[in-house]
């Protein structure tokens, strides 16, 4: 699939830009419609068809909303059926089939059922749900343009994988982006900095990934903790990597989108954590699931319960696999026990002692939302604590452990907002603009090589 390359993205990118930039302001709008259903349509050809047909019936249903406000309810849960049906049925119904199966023996239900699954339907669906309900809350106005709106559920920067952009923050600039000179250096800048993170970092992790997750037996335990502290340096840099690629390309064409990465590994709670981590979800589940269900207004037992329901549904919008239902209650259960049971003992330890809790507890759930396959999964949790394994570490995983120590530290420095801070310090000297103009063009001059060198370059959530 071509999404599975970033060449094809370097090959379209100019053709995009140059065509919204030439064209007059009046149909900037519609080209930039037009080439994300290309993009779209050049890795799903046929999914595409639902894309513009999801486009087209929600349009529908949010004039409805507005227009009717005494049948504006059923419009919304006509919109919401009809959304969740589509997850429901391309994401879900393999996995409930599965379930099925298990229940009943051969040969009542020996077949299997696989339904391909559209690149991106989670994040495209969570933002047509969003505007359809911030519409008939009153808190977004209807769009009225068919072009407008198709435009805002299908810009190609983050179509395939985010950020989740709601439509009251950028329902404004849809219809007067900000294009400047000063913007698209900016998203030249952020986009650079989102590759490098890519191509870099989270590939180099995940090639020592991926060399001590093969054999975990032979690995060992300090193996097996150096390969889960790879994997989660090479989750974070590929994701948020790719959600500054989308704010860049965003601020190239005119449009910020909202922060998706506050540093997450300094956090000092799970708590702080997810406030830090995939920003645009939380968000998402809590105004659009969590505060619904009563937030934290209804005592403490129905807001343990509105948690676990919350992130119970957050695993599961992450893929249809039991490790991921078991991710979601993971931290559901590691939220509540951190609000209601240890948050006064966590608020007094020191802050090196916080930092190590959150850290340690981030790395297992990676450890489990790594693996899919149950066995996997029980194999590699008792070879962290030294169980099913010939040793402490093996002289190959050693190898590849120290052969990738000056990666390891670079993605450590990397996870921290050290380098910002000193960017930040120095930004007004006169001669910043040169160093990043001339450090930019080095690291993007890397990626190009490092591209040139690797022929898959997939971006972990585009499965999502």
């Amino acid at each position: 699939m071509v999404f599975s390359s970033l060449t094809f993205l370097f090959a379209f990118l100019p053709i995009a830009l140059i065509g919204y930039y030439l064209f007059p302001k009046k149909i900037r709008i519609g080209w930039l419609l037009l080439v994300s259903l290309v993009f779209y349509a050049w890795g799903e050809p046929i999914y595409v068809l639902l894309m513009v047909a999801s486009i087209v019936v929600n349009w529908l249903l949010g004039l409805g909303i507005a227009r009717y406000e005494r049948r504006k309810k059923l419009f919304l849960m006509i919109s919401v059926a009809l959304n969740l049906s589509l997850l429901a049925v391309f994401k879900y119904a393999g996995f409930f089939w599965d379930i099925v199966r298990g229940l009943f023996p051969a040969p009542i239900c020996d077949q299997t059922l696989s339904i391909r699954l559209p690149i991106g339907i989670s994040f495209f669906t969570f933002q047509i749900l969003s505007y359809c309900i911030d519409v008939y809350r009153g808190n977004a106005p209807v769009q009225k343009n068919p072009i407008l709106f198709g435009a805002y559920v299908t810009m190609f920067p983050q179509l395939i994988a985010g950020p989740i952009v709601r439509y009251v923050d950028i329902e404004r600039q849809l219809t007067s982006p900000d294009c400047s000179l000063t913007g698209f250096s900016e998203g030249v800048r952020q986009f650079t900095v989102g590759l490098s993170k890519k191509v870099l970092l989270a590939n180099a992790m995940g090639t020592l990934w991926t060399q001590l997750s093969n054999d975990i037996a032979s690995s060992g335990a300090i193996g097996a903790w150096v390969g889960l502290l790879a994997y989660t340096f090479q989750i974070y840099f590929d994701f948020s990597g790719y959600s500054d690629m989308a704010c860049g390309l965003g601020r190239m064409l005119g449009f910020r989108f909202a922060e998706n990465f506050r540093y997450p590994y300094i956090a000092e709670s799970i708590s702080d954590f997810w406030r830090r981590w995939h920003i645009s979800l939380s968000t998402w589940f809590r105004e659009y699931v969590y505060i619904p269900l009563g937030g934290n207004r209804r005592g403490m037992a129905r807001q343990a319960l509105n948690l676990l329901i919350v992130w119970t549904l957050t695993g599961l919008w992450h893929g249809a696999s039991w490790n991921f239902l078991v991710w979601g209650l993971y931290y559901g259960i590691l939220l509540i026990l951190e609000k209601f049971v240890w948050q006064r003992a966590l608020d007094k330890a020191p802050r090196v002692l916080k930092h190590l809790y959150t850290m340690l507890l981030v790395m297992i759930g990676w450890g489990i939302f790594a693996f899919t396959d149950f066995r996997s999964l029980l194999t590699f949790g008792m070879a962290l604590i030294g169980i099913g394994t010939t040793g402490a570490l093996s002289k190959e995983a050693a190898a590849w452990a120290i052969g990738y120590l000056p990666w390891l530290l670079l993605a450590a420095f990397s996870a921290l907002p050290l380098g910002k801070k000193w960017f930040d310090r120095f930004a007004d000297r006169k001669w910043m603009p040169i160093v990043s103009l001339v450090g930019g063009a080095m690291l993007f001059a890397l990626c190009v090589a490092a591209l040139a060198s690797e022929s898959y370059n997939p971006f972990i959530y585009f499965r999502f």
